[in-house]
C-alpha cells in the first residue's frame, strides 16, 4: 500500500516532470519529494523516473503506473471532496474573467477542477470592465479573476495571481508611436481614453485611468467607452491614447495601431474576488486549483 505523500509526490512529479513545481505544489521541499520518490523506488525495485542534471522524464513502468493510479486516485480525492460538502451540496461553479489571458487560465483550471470533480459543472463567464462587480453581487459568478484594486465589504479580495506591464494602444500616426517607451508624464500631452464609469468604483477609475501626473500635472480625459470596438474607433483618429496590458498586442490585431510600453508605470495586477457571504463552497476548492496552475509553473503557457 502506498503512502499518501508516496502517491500524491509520485502523481505530481509525473504531471509536472520537475521536482521544484511538485515540491511546491504539495507544500514541502525538493529534498523531501526526492526522498519520497527514492523511497517509492526502492519498494516497487525498478526507477520510475528517468532524470538527469536538465529533465525528468517517466520510464515505461513510470508512465503504467501513472496511468492505472491517476483515475483511482481523481476517484478518491472527488468522493472526498462530496463527502465533505455533504449538507452543502453545489453541483455547478461559475467562474469570471475580464481578459483573454484571465480567460484561458481559468480554463485550463476548470479542465483539471473537472477532471478531479466530475459531477462538477464549471461555467465560466465574461466580466465587463464598465460593471466589474455586478455580476458577483447579483449572483450571477461565484469566483472572477479580474482587475485589481478591489476594496468592498462584501466582496473578498483574494490573492493576485499576476502582474501585467501596463503600455498606450495609439494609432501609428500619433506623435508618441514612434518611442521605445513613454511615461506617466507624457500623458499630460495627449488625450485619455477610459471607459464608462457609473458602476466603477472611484478608487479603481483613478488607479487605471489617473487624472493627474506624478508631478501634479492634469491628465486630459477624452471619450468614454464601453466596448474594445469602441476604443478602435477613437484611437483610430489619431489623437487619443489608452492604457492597456501590453498582453493586448497580441490579441487586437488592429491595423494602423501600436503598443507603446508605459515604462514607470505600476504593473495590472489581476486577483480573485468571491463574496464575503453566503459563498459557494466549491470556491475554495477552485481557488486552491489555480494556485497550484501558478505555483506549478503553468501561468506563463496560460498567458
Amino acid at each position: 500500500m502506498l503512502e499518501r505523500l508516496e502517491l500524491e509526490a509520485f502523481l505530481t512529479l509525473a504531471e509536472e516532470l520537475h521536482f521544484g513545481r511538485t515540491a511546491a505544489r504539495l507544500s514541502v521541499t525538493t529534498a523531501r519529494i526526492s526522498q519520497t520518490i527514492r523511497k517509492l523506488e526502492r519498494r516497487i525495485g525498478a526507477p520510475l523516473f528517468e532524470r538527469n542534471s536538465r529533465t525528468v522524464g517517466l520510464t515505461p513502468l513510470g508512465m503504467k503506473l501513472r496511468d492505472e493510479l491517476r483515475p483511482a486516485y481523481d476517484h478518491i480525492v472527488a468522493s472526498v471532496f462530496a463527502a465533505s460538502q455533504a449538507g452543502e451540496v453545489e453541483s455547478t461553479i461559475t467562474v469570471g474573467f475580464s481578459t483573454p489571458w484571465c480567460g484561458k487560465l481559468i480554463m485550463r483550471a476548470a479542465a483539471v477542477f473537472q477532471r478531479r470533480h466530475p459531477n462538477i459543472t464549471v461555467e465560466i463567464a465574461e466580466i465587463p470592465l464598465t460593471d466589474p462587480l455586478g455580476r458577483m453581487r447579483s449572483g450571477a459568478v461565484d469566483l472572477q479573476l479580474s482587475e485589481f484594486p478591489i476594496a468592498e465589504p462584501d466582496i473578498t479580495a483574494g490573492p493576485t495571481i499576476c502582474s501585467v506591464p501596463r503600455g498606450l494602444l495609439m494609432s501609428q500616426r500619433h506623435p508618441f508611436a514612434g518611442r521605445a517607451a513613454v511615461s506617466t508624464e507624457d500623458l499630460a500631452d495627449t488625450t485619455l481614453i477610459t471607459i464608462v464609469g457609473g458602476l466603477v468604483p472611484g478608487y479603481w477609475m483613478d488607479h487605471h485611468f489617473p487624472r493627474h501626473t506624478p508631478t501634479g500635472r492634469p491628465i486630459p480625459h477624452g471619450p468614454t467607452t464601453n466596448f474594445c470596438a469602441e476604443v478602435l474607433v477613437h484611437v483610430s483618429q489619431g489623437n487619443a491614447v489608452t492604457i492597456v496590458a501590453l498582453h493586448a498586442a497580441a490579441l487586437l490585431h488592429a491595423p494602423q495601431t501600436v503598443i507603446v510600453p508605459l515604462h514607470d508605470s505600476p504593473p495590472i495586477d489581476y486577483g480573485l474576488l468571491w463574496p464575503t457571504a453566503g459563498r459557494n463552497p466549491l470556491v475554495k476548492p477552485f481557488v486552491e486549483t489555480i494556485a497550484e496552475a501558478v505555483s506549478g509553473g503553468r501561468l506563463h503557457s496560460a498567458l
